[in-house]
């Protein structure tokens, strides 16, 4: 949107009147009509004098920006366009200036913008006055103590979605720079029965749903509660979740607030507990029961809830239970106990919950004033901020309706009071006759409403002390005895006959005819809400919590204070604290706001008429208009009325030289104004009529129009002298810069044509050198390639006869080697995979090239071989030369051998380095172990097998002990002469020795192994290693051995074994040891 225009006064450019003082004709309609004119051009402020307008756009404009707060700051209150800006600066002026204390009363129904206005009023004060830490921390917290407020008093309405549920009076407190020092805020009527019960399409508090929508899920436990807004009563569904807003956020905006404001951490956390416990006091319900004398009492259905409760509040679960049940009376030192049936029980827990929040609201209200209260004692000024409910007028209008019509009677009377004052005391100060002013005084209402004899609330109040049965009706009686002849007190049951018949007039109410209109009240519930009552039992329940702040807002309770005199009423409190407010604002310069709601749908650019007229109505703005207009309609102080006006005589226009005051005298006479509509003050001219001025405004549109047409020639003119004089100074500098560059271009073209002459010159001469040097240079070619020629054919001729003799020859020698060169193509892209194991290769395509095929393929697999080889570590190598040389030793020799070629040899089967078990073993011996397995040694007597660990190193064979590690046997490998075994699939091996040898003094060794593949290859690889000669691998089925001094025949036979797979060896007798295979 655009930035809206600054206007320089309040007349210029106006939309509609910008002051409904000047408005002409002035009637309802035209005034409406001047709203919507100025409402439809995003004009939501108008004047009526002193008194702003203010017209809710339901969206934001761009009016409040700190551009704005600059425009409006230390300006005249009519120098610019209409704006709250400009109220809120007179009123800090006034009171920093002129040391007058000022209030600012905010009103207007529900969704008018009251709650906006009055932070606007703040912000721009707050924006205005010095700046300082300390400055500043004072006007944050009074910013910030405007958050907390709208929690616990604020609640979604039909007609506002932030609607104040109570009335708000801060006297903001400045010292003699206009510095804020501090503030006190002062709380009326919250509206505690929405705790309990909200109307359809309304909300409780703002605080319960924010509570549990942003809480952490640790406080909720903590204070027992759920985010489920379905599990309490006291909460309506229908309009949980409002459009638009975030109660999560909200809630951390007002922890954020609280803390800014002074609350400490657990006076926080004790308000919510609070909070918490008025939500479960909702869940409580009673279910009736029938005593033995046939009376009806009440019994808690579900005692979880209230267990929950007390250990929130911390009181005895017993005390709360009985308070409920029971109502205990107090009458000269007798206590009578009465049980209470289920709707007195629900009643006392509604009320109980009312007080709880009511108190809980007061006491945030005195805690704020602690921390916002000035530090200092010096003298203050004061400015008021009054943020109270509108005049309402509903379908059905109970006591609540009543108290606020007669707060809003209260102000209307001082605001009519203070207006004239006002108009009187500027009158005497300007020397201006004053001249009565006829208006509508509603002190007849007020006293019908607050006369202590015959007043409303006194007779609401005698009712409610009277002893006997109590009831609206009685009530209404009365009313009906005491106001009957009233003339603005209406009732089909008095004794005033004219409204016997008057069906608009139900039997159940009254009807009183207030300032703004008639409003018909419902007399039910009034009683009640009068009393406010809350049992004793319950009082001094509170006072017995363990909860300090609950304890605290109870006094009442406490035993040694017992009062058997009746509390006061709500009413009697009412009317007590407005009369203190009407006292506080009669010593305050006063500044009205009035607020009007356009629409009841919340929705920008609709205009509703009629509700807007209704609001009209009620806020008496027509009548202000008319007291207004009853003496004079306008005045202006000389200076800017003579600065304004001046044009339209000779005699004061441009300029005047004598004072202000003669020139405006001079002025009205030479335009020739009657003398009765205008008169001369001390500093200002009063004008009568409206017309009188817009008469003043057209003759100066008028003239402002002449004169912007003479303005327009002479500038014209003396634009176009000053353009021809400039043109010619320009055209004599254009010409002799033109000169210049014109002789300037003709010299470089007469050089650039000459040089080009040159060149081409030049080119033609060095051409003509280059054709001769050609023609010399071809006929010396063309001599040369004669004799070349020539020659060519004279060897050619001499030697033809040879070339024909041997062209056979060379032709099939260019053959043979172009099928060659073909080949080897060829062969390239058919080379087979690198694989060793791979045995494919091309066909040989031509029979010649046999020998050179098979080469080929040899070369070709030696060459992959060796890649392949190289791709092998020094570790692999090892190991598959092993493999290899088992190869060599066992295929096609030994049935053990093809299970053994899958199987890595490892060697260190035992892990001796690793095993504790064998560290003797291990230290023993120093040489590199290269097999450590566990052998069975055959008993070389009766044929028996027994564990022994076999060890080869580098020198040696020895054989230990498997359960001790000792070492049983070594043998050196050079005495080791021959391994033999069977062509079986078993693991028995033989070992012969050397004879003669030390080793063999009790002869050879016989072993089974489950590894003899990989022992005999090691053994074998080992012993040529060192003793560099081969060892004997003898493969047969019958072989000798040598058992001491007797050489034993070992025979392999087959044949079914008990032991299924396993290989048996048995000594049949001297001279054979027999192995059965399977």
């Amino acid at each position: 949107m655009a930035k809206m225009e600054v206007k320089t006064s309040l007349l210029d450019n106006m939309i509609g009147v910008g002051d409904m003082v000047l408005l002409e004709p002035l009637n309802e309609e035209t005034f409406i009509n001047n709203l919507k004119k100025r409402f439809d051009h995003n004009e939501i402020y108008t004047y009526i004098g002193s008194v702003v307008i203010s017209v809710n756009p339901y969206r934001s404009l761009p009016i409040y920006s700190p551009e704005k707060v600059e425009d409006y700051r230390n300006r005249n209150f009519y120098e610019l366009s209409p704006h709250i800006f400009a109220l809120s600066d007179e009123a800090y002026r006034s009171l920093r200036d002129q040391d007058k204390d000022q209030c600012i009363l905010i009103t207007g129904e529900s969704g008018a913008g009251k709650t906006e206005a009055s932070k606007l009023v703040m912000s721009y004060v707050a924006a205005v006055c010095g700046k300082g830490a300390e400055v500043n921390q004072v006007k944050e917290q009074l910013l910030q103590s405007n958050p907390v407020l709208e929690a616990f008093g604020n609640a979604k309405t039909v007609r506002n979605d932030n609607s104040s549920r109570f009335g708000k009076y801060m006297d903001i407190e400045f010292d003699f720079k206009g510095d804020p020092l501090g503030g006190v805020i002062s709380n009326y009527l919250l509206e505690k029965s929405r705790v309990v019960k909200q109307p359809r399409g309304e909300r409780n508090f703002h605080v319960f749903y924010q509570l549990l929508s942003g809480a952490s899920e640790e406080l909720l436990h903590k204070l027992k509660l759920e985010r489920d807004f379905s599990r309490y009563n006291y909460l309506s569904l229908d309009s949980a979740k409002v459009n638009g807003v975030d109660d999560a956020a909200n809630f951390r905006t007002v922890r954020n607030a609280m803390q800014i404001v002074g609350f400490m951490d657990h006076e926080a956390e004790s308000v919510l507990g609070v909070v918490a416990a008025v939500l479960k006091l909702g869940n409580i319900e009673f279910k009736p029961e029938s005593r033995v004398n046939g009376l009806d009492e009440s019994k808690i259905k579900d005692k979880n809830e209230l267990k929950e409760i007390c250990e929130l509040t911390g009181i005895d679960q017993s005390v709360l239970e009985r308070a409920f049940s029971f109502r205990t009376v107090e009458a000269k030192q007798e206590k009578v106990s009465t049980t209470l049936n289920v709707a007195q029980a629900y009643y006392a827990r509604d009320a109980l919950a009312k007080n709880l929040y009511s108190r809980l609201f007061s006491w945030l209200v005195n805690r704020i004033n602690e921390s916002i209260k000035a530090q200092t004692k010096v003298r203050k000024k004061v400015m008021g901020v009054l943020d109270i409910y509108g005049f309402e007028i509903f379908e059905d209008n109970s006591f609540e309706q009543f108290i606020i019509n007669y707060c809003n009677e209260k102000l209307q009377q001082i605001f009519i009071e203070l207006t004239l004052k006002e108009e009187q005391e500027e009158y005497i100060r300007e020397d201006i006759e004053w001249t009565h002013i006829d208006y509508f005084n509603n002190a007849i209402i007020c006293d019908l409403i607050e006369n202590n004899t015959n007043g409303i609330l006194a007779m609401l109040d005698e009712e409610c002390l009277r002893p006997g049965t109590v009831t609206d009706e009685t009530f209404l009686e009365k009313l009906n005895q005491v106001c009957a002849t009233h003339q603005h007190f209406e009732s089909r049951m008095s004794k005033c006959s004219r409204f016997l018949n008057d069906t608009s007039l139900p039997h159940s109410c009254f009807r009183i005819q207030h300032y703004a209109g008639k409003v018909l009240y419902q007399v039910e519930g009034f009683v009640d809400k009068n009393n406010d009552l809350l049992y004793r039992d319950l009082s001094q329940a509170m006072w017995k919590a363990g909860h300090a702040l609950i304890k605290s807002l109870f006094p009442e309770g406490n035993p040694a204070k017992i009062n058997l005199k009746r509390p006061p009423t709500a009413g009697s409190q009412f009317k007590a604290s407005v009369a203190t407010l009407m006292k506080n604002l009669q010593t305050k310069n006063p500044n009205y706001i009035r607020c009007i709601k356009p629409n009841d749908k919340k929705a920008a650019h609709i205009f509703n008429e009629n509700l807007v007229c209704h609001q009209i109505r009620y806020l008496g703005l027509l009548e202000n208009v008319r007291v207004r207009r009853a003496g004079y309609a306008f005045r202006q102080a000389y200076e800017p009325c003579l600065e304004r006006y001046k044009m339209l005589c000779k005699q004061t226009w441009p300029h005047w030289k004598g004072p202000a005051r003669s020139g405006v005298e001079v002025l009205f006479n030479e335009l020739e104004i009657p003398v009765e509509e205008y008169s001369f003050g001390r500093s200002k001219i009063f004008i009568r009529n409206p017309r009188t001025l817009f008469k003043l405004e057209d003759l100066r549109k008028q003239r402002l129009e002449d004169l912007a047409t003479l303005i327009q020639k002479i500038y014209r003119g003396w634009k176009c002298r000053t353009h021809f004089l400039l043109m010619k100074k320009s055209q004599i500098v254009i010409a002799a810069w033109y000169r210049r560059y014109a002789q300037q271009k003709r010299y470089q073209q007469i050089k650039s044509s000459a040089l080009v002459i040159q060149s081409y010159i030049r080119g033609w001469k060095a051409r003509k050198i280059l054709r001769e040097l050609k023609h010399q240079k071809r006929c010396k070619e063309a001599a040369t390639t004669i004799a070349a020629y020539w020659h060519g054919t004279q060897v050619r001729r001499e030697y033809r006869k040879f070339f024909r003799a041997n062209a056979g020859k060379k032709i099939y020698e260019f053959t043979l080697q172009r099928i060659v060169q073909k080949y080897f193509l060829e062969m390239k892209t058919k080379m087979p995979s690198l694989s060793p194991i791979d045995k494919n290769w091309p066909s040989r395509p031509y029979l010649f090239l046999d020998s050179t095929h098979k080469e080929l393929k040899r070369i070709f697999h030696l060459w992959r071989c060796k890649k392949y080889r190289d791709q092998f570590t020094d570790q692999q190598k090892l190991i598959y030369e092993e493999k290899l040389e088992a190869s060599e030793l066992f295929k096609d020799k030994k049935a053990l051998y093809p299970s053994s070629v899958g199987q890595p040899f490892q060697g260190a089967y035992l892990e001796i380095n690793k095993n504790p078990k064998y560290k003797k073993l291990k230290d023993s011996i120093e040489e590199k172990i290269i097999i450590a397995e566990v052998v069975n040694k055959i008993n070389r007597a009766n044929g028996k097998s027994t564990s022994r660990i076999f060890l080869l190193t580098n020198n040696n064979l020895l054989l230990a002990d498997q359960k001790s590690g000792q070492i049983k046997s070594e043998v050196p490998l050079v005495d080791v002469t021959k391994v033999s075994m069977s062509s079986q699939n078993d693991g028995f091996f033989a070992v012969h020795l050397k004879e003669g040898s030390e080793a063999a003094s009790k002869g050879d060794f016989l072993f089974s192994s489950d590894h003899l593949i990989e022992m005999a290859t090691k053994l074998y690889r080992t012993t040529l290693s060192q003793t560099k000669q081969k060892l004997n691998i003898e493969i047969s089925d019958e072989f000798l051995v040598q058992f001491r001094q007797d050489k034993v025949c070992v025979k392999f036979i087959q044949g079914s074994q008990k032991n299924g797979s396993v290989p048996t060896c048995k000594r049949k007798n001297n001279r054979l040891l027999e192995v059965a295979v399977p």
